[in-house]
């Protein structure tokens, strides 16, 4: 069912998640109360009717809470189950908006109706997400999506994001120095996806950096039928990436999946740029195994002053020179001046596991992705951090804000890989000289 109207208003808006935020204290109490009088009701049941809750709620508001909900989706390593099944529905649909408001959007940006400007306009969203649904038109025999953003999205993002912080300390166990270290971040980057023009360009520069890889398509993009808010491109046929990951034959997945290492190793090592929104529903393989890559409004450029201790961190020889690797946590922000002597040996030690576990596919030619015990190792190891008294007492952040959307493409290519259950080449030979290249 389409949705006739968003809430646009700050108060609106805040009185929507504050209702969200009331189910789930109610469904917190029956939780208690029920084991109280010896009835069942797990855990699992209770992370079932808050996540149920919380996506309708964010669903009817679109914007930066659902796409937040959707980047938690996307990691495999802190989000229960029952919220990576329900919020994994934003990275391929969220109730669609109404037609008129959809017409209403695209004549204030281009001055005209969807019919004045094209052939055909499919009234009904082909695809709806967090931030914008997409359209198929056409004119003079060629066919477009046509992406419109929902009223009001850009505006509330910074109040939206403020007003969601208890919900992600809830799910995650997060404390509250790790949020605000990351806000600004979060926030910063939302606002970009809200700018298609900047999406137009930065999925220009990619089409040109990635010009050469075979098997790979990216959409043109007609700048005559595009503003702020209006972005329209190529339409690509293909099947969902999740659905290729189910039904494609062992050789397409395979190709495809070395096809994903390659590119992002291009991006991160070679370019300082890559693409930060990995997740299923932004790519498509075509019949004869092309993978397209279709959104770029998530992006992040990566400065030498993070890459270079980043990738020097990704090599075996300095794990175990502790001098070494305590300086580079203190360059990448993961260690503070002000840490007591056990915050030091907690972190030093947490994250030096951290990384040889994370760091494993570099450090070997080859590695399989389809290796169930990796990703559960991982978890625990994400699940002993979080349980941690030293982390949930740190009034501090840990890490460079630059990590953020840097880890979060690393996880989104780990679990697009694992979806395919596939082997991939990925020997690196990470040398100071090829980091610096």
């Amino acid at each position: 069912m389409s949705q006739s109207k968003i809430p646009t208003g700050k108060v609106a808006r805040a009185m929507r998640l504050a209702g969200a935020g009331a189910k789930v204290a109610r469904n917190s109490a029956v939780h208690l109360t029920k084991k109280s009088l010896g009835l069942k009701h797990s855990k699992a049941e209770l992370d079932a009717n808050n996540a149920r809750d919380l996506y309708r709620e964010l669903g009817s508001l679109k914007g930066s809470a659902l796409k937040m909900a959707q980047m938690l989706s996307q990691d495999q390593n802190i989000l229960p189950q029952a919220y990576q099944d329900q919020f994994q529905m934003a990275q391929y649909s969220a109730p669609p908006l109404s037609y008129p408001l959809v017409e209403r959007v695209f004549r204030k940006e281009l001055g005209a109706s969807p019919l004045d400007v094209f052939d055909e306009f499919e009234r009904e969203a082909a695809h709806a997400a967090s931030i914008g649904q997409v359209h198929i038109a056409r004119k003079g025999g060629v066919k477009f999506a046509v992406k419109i953003q929902y009223p009001g999205v850009a505006e509330s993002i910074a109040s939206d994001l403020a007003l969601a912080k208890p919900f992600a300390a809830k799910i995650l166990g997060l404390n509250a120095s790790e949020i605000n270290h990351y806000f600004s971040e979060v926030k910063d980057k939302m606002i970009e996806e809200t700018d298609y023009r900047l999406e137009k360009k930065q999925g220009e520069f990619f089409a040109e950096q990635l010009r050469h890889v075979k098997g790979l398509r990216l959409p043109k993009f007609f700048p005559e039928y595009s503003g702020r808010k209006v972005l329209t491109m190529e339409y690509l046929e293909g099947q969902a990436f999740d659905q290729f990951a189910k039904h494609g034959s062992l050789p397409m997945r395979q190709a495809v999946g070395q096809r994903l290492w390659d590119i992002f190793d291009r991006q991160m090592r070679r370019d300082h740029h890559v693409h930060a929104d990995p997740h299923p529903g932004n790519f498509l393989v075509s019949s004869q195994g092309e993978l397209m890559m279709l959104d770029f409004g998530c992006t992040k450029k990566i400065p030498d002053s993070f890459h270079l201790p980043f990738f020097k961190m990704m090599q075996p020889e300095y794990h175990d020179q502790l001098s070494l690797f305590k300086e580079l946590l203190f360059e990448l922000d993961m260690l503070h001046g002000e840490d007591s002597p056990d915050q030091v040996d907690f972190f030093m030690d947490t994250y030096r596991r951290f990384v040889k576990l994370l760091g494993e596919p570099f450090f070997k030619t080859s590695f399989d992705f389809s290796d169930d015990h990796y990703f559960k190792a991982v978890t625990e190891l994400s699940k002993q951090l979080q349980s941690s008294a030293i982390y949930k007492n740190s009034k501090r952040g840990r890490g460079s804000k630059h990590g953020l959307y840097v880890n979060r493409a690393y996880f989104g290519l780990y679990n697009l890989l694992h979806l395919l259950r596939v082997e991939v080449k990925t020997g690196m030979e990470l040398s100071l000289d090829s980091v610096r290249a």
